[in-house]
């Protein structure tokens, strides 16, 4: 037992540092991912909202001063590193290549190896957001107290493992479609707006609002954000047993078309 513990751990462990190695040998393109969103943030959305504010003429905005939206937008910033930057767009190219014929053969699963990338990615993901959110409390644009920061990054985990299930369901569906990306296009357009990524869901109308509450949408963005801000007033027991739901129903969505697929795989591509 405690043989096959040990096996098991070191092929994920090798997965895992295998993904680093790759995800770390261009290091411009870390670089950017570092710097990049923060430049972002600063010439769209925060011209985007002074404007706003501006051209408006007031103070707050359905109780938001501009501080106070400047500081959301930043944390929308950092809950997208570490829940929401995994899109597992080779999922679909390996199946439609025929490459997962290895991952058959091998004692490692695919979803195994796809799961122990998304560690890897998350763990640099993790690096990034914690530069980003120093240079970003250093500039004052955000206010961090540790019981936030605790409960928020906690959030944010679960909402990551939701996320890399959900692609993994698109990712998969090429096993039918020759094309997935499309489908990916929708989930990442849906939860941007309805996840209260870009503007806050006391901005939508009060029905639209709680309607969201029974879908997982809020649960990706809007609710990790305002942990982070402190200013969650709901059961955050509540949140996280409605993402561990929403991720066991995906979970079980995924085995179920998995094994759909793979009855009728027939290695294309090779």
């Amino acid at each position: 037992m405690a043989g096959t513990l040990k096996a098991e751990w070191h092929k994920w462990w090798a997965t895992v540092v295998i993904n680093w190695r790759r995800l770390l040998a261009y290091k411009l393109n870390f670089l950017l991912l570092v710097i990049g969103p923060v430049l972002v943030f600063f010439f769209i959305r925060y011209q985007v909202w002074a404007g706003i504010y501006r051209l408006e003429g007031v103070d707050t905005l359905q109780g938001y001063t501009f501080e106070q939206m400047l500081a959301y937008q930043v944390w929308v910033m950092i809950v997208g590193f570490l829940a929401l930057g995994f899109n597992g767009m080779n999922l679909a190219e390996e199946i439609r290549l025929g490459r997962i014929s290895s991952y058959l053969l091998y004692p490692f699963g695919f979803w195994p190896f796809q799961m122990a990338s998304f560690l890897a990615f998350q763990g640099l993901q993790l690096l990034v957001a914690t530069v980003t959110l120093l240079a970003v409390w250093a500039m004052g644009w955000v206010q961090l107290q540790p019981l936030a920061l605790l409960q928020g990054f906690s959030l944010a985990a679960c909402v990551g493992l939701f996320w890399f299930q959900a692609n993994f369901v698109i990712g998969i569906l090429a096993f039918w479609l020759e094309e997935t990306w499309v489908l990916r296009v929708m989930l990442v357009t849906l939860s941007q707006f309805f996840s209260g990524a870009l503007i806050p869901l006391e901005l939508f109308p009060k029905a639209l609002a709680q309607a969201l509450h029974w879908l997982p949408f809020p649960y990706l963005t809007y609710m990790p954000v305002k942990v982070f801000m402190g200013t969650y007033t709901g059961s955050l027991w509540q949140a996280f047993a409605v993402l561990l739901l929403w991720t066991l129903l995906v979970f079980g969505l995924a085995r179920v078309v998995w094994r759909q697929g793979i009855h009728n795989y027939t290695g294309a591509g090779i």
